[in-house]
């Protein structure tokens, strides 16, 4: 409370030097805010399905959506059907899903498809995971069109450690098959792909002239390498990074994406 009765206001958790790098890249001629969705936009939770937005960076996202000369998009490892139906993004947002693998830039996008040879090798990586986890309490398989994930956010350590290593060490031998580490999942995929790729893709499909990319996981410095001296690279979590600028949790990014809004609604009036 202060002197006269009236509550504080809450501490920015934004940098002078990051505010100062908002306004810098909200002047740029086509902004391109590019965000990672569990961990970022939405916290993680232990059930995939039950992710949803923070509302505030759901509103500053959907604000940014509709401005002149900006464009939206989130790039997540979850399949492009999960990642609508919890994020529920702006219509105008771009998507890229399963870390690359697919992409929807609007409508008449076409959809992932995968040959006989990696039909047949997806079916492989699901067997063996299949019995991994029969014989792993607490972990559990989530399908992609290109993959499979093995999730170990409920089982114990020591068991989760186990699960990953095994699916690891046999599956390191199957040619075709690309794994991820992430938080407390192990990504299978046939389709060699990355955020990193994503960003790419996406700065040349739109003409972006600087991006805004944040994200949490190790699979997001892939797309935070991508950067250019233009763009504004954020890290959401205390882990190691290469971006420049870091916030500590998904509430966070509810400020910066309100602060993008803000300078960027300034910058094209």
């Amino acid at each position: 409370m202060t002197p006269d009765g009236h509550s504080a206001p809450t501490p920015l958790a934004l940098s002078p030097e990051l505010l100062d790098a908002v306004r810098r890249v909200a002047s740029t001629e086509h902004l391109l805010v590019a965000m990672d969705f569990d961990g970022t936009i939405s916290p993680i939770v232990d059930h995939a399905e039950d992710a949803r937005p923070l509302p505030r960076s759901a509103a500053a996202f959907a604000a940014l959506a509709t401005l002149p000369r900006t464009t939206t998009a989130l790039i997540s490892g979850r399949a492009l059907a999960s990642l609508r139906a919890v994020a529920s993004p702006p219509p105008e947002t771009l998507l890229i899903g399963s870390h690359g693998a697919e992409a929807w830039l609007g409508p008449g996008s076409p959809e992932l498809q995968l040959d006989a040879d990696q039909l047949q090798r997806l079916a492989d990586v699901r067997a063996v995971l299949q019995e991994i986890v029969e014989q792993a309490p607490g972990t559990l398989l989530e399908e992609k069109p290109a993959g499979v994930v093995l999730h170990t956010r409920l089982a114990d350590d020591d068991v989760a450690e186990d699960a990953e290593a095994a699916a690891r060490e046999t599956l390191e031998g199957f040619p075709g098959v690309f794994l991820k580490n992430g938080k407390r999942v192990l990504e299978t995929s046939v389709v060699h792909a990355s955020k990193g790729e994503g960003v790419t893709f996406l700065r040349q499909a739109t003409g972006a002239t600087a991006l805004v990319f944040a994200g949490d996981d190790v699979t997001d410095e892939d797309a935070l390498s991508r950067l250019t001296p233009s763009d504004l690279g954020v890290k959401v979590g205390l882990e190691f990074t290469q971006a420049k600028f870091r916030v500590e949790a998904p509430v966070h990014v509810a400020e910066l994406l309100e602060a993008l809004l803000r300078e960027r609604t300034r910058a094209i009036q």
